[in-house]
């Protein structure tokens, strides 16, 4: 069985999503319609930008939706998913290509969230670390003992997590966390505390434009961060669709639920590899392989 997997921020770069703008006419038009949508020229960003550019949450987050999309799209009747899974944004991504929701609502979604977090990133001084080789109960015991909001943001792979919170509270947590043996406790270059309860402000929001947007039954399961688990019910994955802003991302929980339901082969599409490279550490047999 065949799983689609969506990366989520962190994997753009420059030029990322030109050749389909140059060799797909379908693509073409849904670029030109989401810069009409956003109401700024995010082509022009993502394939004449500067890193820089495309690092600001507010472009970032719409650029990897629109690659990864308009990849699915580009695959015409080869597209067809067992099942599907992305990545924090790259949920969203997942839940457009298995048809759950439309490439406009997506979109509109997609430039709100970004604006909200950006704007709670700004309210408090926030970031997220990587924290390697320590077993997961002991980085979210670690957590649980600091002072200060930290929290587990991200279950990337076995061995891998990725914590969130106030700038002091990551700081001392991460001295703990080497302590405690940690190979390495790691400051992100992040905007801010993502998957973190400091989200709640930008959570409200979103709430309310998911509530607006209609989603429909996906084609196939949707794996949602927010549990590791399959969804089709449009209400089951809206509602876990606004949790997932403050709630950790259960990656390799997907990736094993996946797996256990018959996937053998995962293919990423956006922007990066990281998700292959993700998936093959949480299932050495799962075959993997991508198109950016």
């Amino acid at each position: 069985m065949k799983a689609y997997v969506f990366p989520g921020q962190g994997a753009q770069f420059v030029g990322m999503g030109k050749d389909l703008y140059d060799n797909n006419e379908e693509a073409r038009a849904l670029f030109e319609k989401a810069n009409e949508i956003l109401g700024f020229s995010i082509t022009d960003l993502m394939f004449n930008g500067t890193e820089d550019d495309l690092k600001q949450t507010k472009v970032t987050q719409p650029a990897i939706f629109l690659h990864s999309v308009l990849l699915a799209k580009s695959l015409g009747d080869e597209f067809r998913p067992d099942m599907v899974a992305g990545h924090s944004l790259g949920e969203f991504s997942a839940l457009v290509a298995a048809g759950a929701l439309s490439f406009e609502d997506g979109l509109r979604l997609v430039s709100k969230r970004a604006h909200a977090m950006q704007k709670a990133c700004e309210a408090r001084p926030s970031t997220m670390a990587a924290v390697i080789a320590l077993p997961d109960e002991t980085v979210e015991q670690i957590c649980a003992e600091t002072e200060g909001v930290v929290a587990p943001a991200n279950y990337n792979c076995p061995g891998q997590l990725v914590i969130s919170g106030e700038v002091e509270a990551i700081d001392a947590a991460c001295e703990k966390l080497k302590a405690a043996g940690a190979k390495r406790a790691l400051k992100l270059k992040v905007g801010g505390a993502f998957h973190s309860p400091l989200m709640m402000p930008a959570q409200e929001e979103l709430a309310e434009a998911i509530a607006e947007a209609e989603f429909k039954t996906p084609v196939c399961p949707v794996y949602q961060n927010v549990d590791g688990k399959p969804h089709t019910d449009p209400e089951e994955i809206k509602a876990n669709l606004i949790k997932q802003l403050t709630a950790p991302v259960h990656w390799t929980q997907d990736v094993l639920a996946m797996v256990a339901d018959g996937a053998t082969e995962f293919v990423e599409l956006g922007p990066g590899s990281v998700l292959q490279g993700l998936v093959k550490k949480i299932s050495k047999e799962a075959v993997t392989s991508g198109m950016q």
